[in-house]
């Protein structure tokens, strides 16, 4: 699975919450060490002082402090606190030691306090109870962890038959929820049933794109191709009129644009390229060729191949041929007289017309279905009106990005980028 999975996350959610624990539970405890040091045991000094003021007034002799912990002075003083102001003050070679400096009536009183025994009792009733807490707290976020990952199991484990699925030979069986564990979730099963649902619903799409792509191009073809023979036949009938051998050439394009669009139709409805022959095509063959097929369709409109370089695609040559002959029959169809121009650079090849052109209403719509070009309200020209939807698709699947300029009355530029394409250079004399 990737960086960010159930599993990291929860470990990651884990550490953090045993992190913020054991820093609240230490801070809690230097808490409770500094007021036991800086409060309890100041005021406890403090009123030490007070009681032995007031006893030395009404008892004569009345004994200094001397205790384990507590050492009263006056008079003869140790060298290290005398002449130290009155107040606290902590001495500096023994942090652990307290001085309170008292004075009443010109006489000093020094109590020194030891906190080396605190420390051990502080260390014996604070830090041995504290790790045990911490011990606690651990052993329960650890037993949580184990649960919840016992919990998400089902769950990654489904995760990985989901990444591992093979659109193109979905296994139904991998989703059967006996195969997750015993305990599993109703949500687990649940969301396991659905998808077991959705391989055995995408295996019969799977099935049945086999068969249409089969039987299309053999049912589709077969048909065109008797009516292509049976033309060709005819053509060579020398008693055929000029009447029938106009209708003749319009029977052979419609032909050949059928051909052309059922083949586009196939190659679409495969869910990869796969199946068809991938070489290193020349864009400028496939450009002359598509540029001479579409040259009959119209007397007046002249055809232009203006080859800056020549350009090569590794991709099937019927890709680019589908691609190039939708956009090349298209400005002859719009297009009454003048010119249509296929312009090959470096990366890109712009197909371009002098026809009736589109309004920019009419561009932002021309990849739906059935939209036709040309001025509102003028006559339907063109094919069946899926031909720009078909380019859209194949340019949307191969990367190969379109853009597209048109303005009504002048004509329509068609652009269409191939990034990544091989350049070579044109030999001397042959541009054009």
């Amino acid at each position: 699975m990737g960086g960010k999975g159930l599993y990291r996350r929860l470990s990651i959610t884990l550490l953090l919450q045993v992190g913020f624990i054991t820093l609240a539970t230490v801070l809690g405890v230097l808490t409770a060490k500094f007021v036991l040091e800086d409060v309890l045991i100041r005021q406890a000094l403090v009123g030490e002082a007070d009681y032995y003021w007031s006893q030395k007034r009404t008892v004569p002799g009345f004994p200094l402090p001397d205790t384990q912990n507590l050492t009263g002075y006056m008079g003869e003083v140790p060298p290290e606190i005398d002449g130290l102001e009155t107040g606290f003050h902590n001495l500096l070679e023994s942090r652990e030691q307290l001085v309170l400096v008292s004075e009443r009536q010109g006489q000093r009183l020094y109590l020194v306090y030891d906190g080396r025994r605190v420390n051990e009792l502080a260390f014996i009733f604070g830090l041995v109870p504290l790790a045990l807490v911490l011990l606690v707290l651990y052993l329960s976020s650890w037993l949580g962890f184990r649960a919840s990952r016992r919990a998400i199991s089902p769950i990654i484990a489904l995760a990985k038959r989901v990444q591992n699925l093979d659109p193109e030979h979905p296994d139904p069986a991998a989703f059967d929820p006996a195969g997750l564990g015993s305990g599993v979730d109703d949500e687990v099963t649940v969301l396991a049933e659905a998808m077991q649902r959705f391989a055995t619903r995408l295996n019969d799409f799977v099935v049945r794109e086999t068969y249409f792509t089969r039987d299309a191009s053999h049912e589709l073809r077969s048909p065109l191709t008797v009516i292509r023979m049976a033309s060709d036949l005819l053509a060579d009938d020398p008693g055929l009129s000029d009447a029938g051998r106009k209708s003749l050439d319009r029977i052979k394009r419609s032909v050949r644009d059928m051909e052309e669009l059922i083949g586009a139709f196939l190659l679409l409805a495969r869910e990869t390229e796969s199946g068809l022959p991938s070489e290193e095509v020349c864009i400028n063959k496939v450009a002359a060729d598509e540029l001479q097929r579409a040259a009959g369709m119209s007397a007046r409109v002249t055809a232009n191949l203006d080859e800056k370089c020549r350009l090569f695609v590794d991709t099937p040559e019927r890709v680019v041929s589908v691609m190039i002959g939708n956009l090349v029959r298209n400005a002859f169809s719009y297009t009454d007289e003048g010119e249509v121009t296929v312009l090959i650079e470096p990366d890109q090849v712009v197909i371009s017309d002098t026809g009736v052109g589109m309004s920019s209403e009419q561009v932002e719509r021309v990849y739906e279905p059935f939209v036709r070009g040309g001025a509102p309200g003028g006559s339907r020209r063109g094919g069946y009106g899926v031909g720009l939807t078909i380019v859209k698709r194949l340019s949307d699947r191969f990367d190969w990005p379109v853009s597209i300029k048109s303005e009504l009355g002048v004509g329509t530029s068609v652009t269409i980028a191939f990034p990544g394409a091989r350049v070579e250079a044109l030999e001397a004399g042959s541009a054009g």
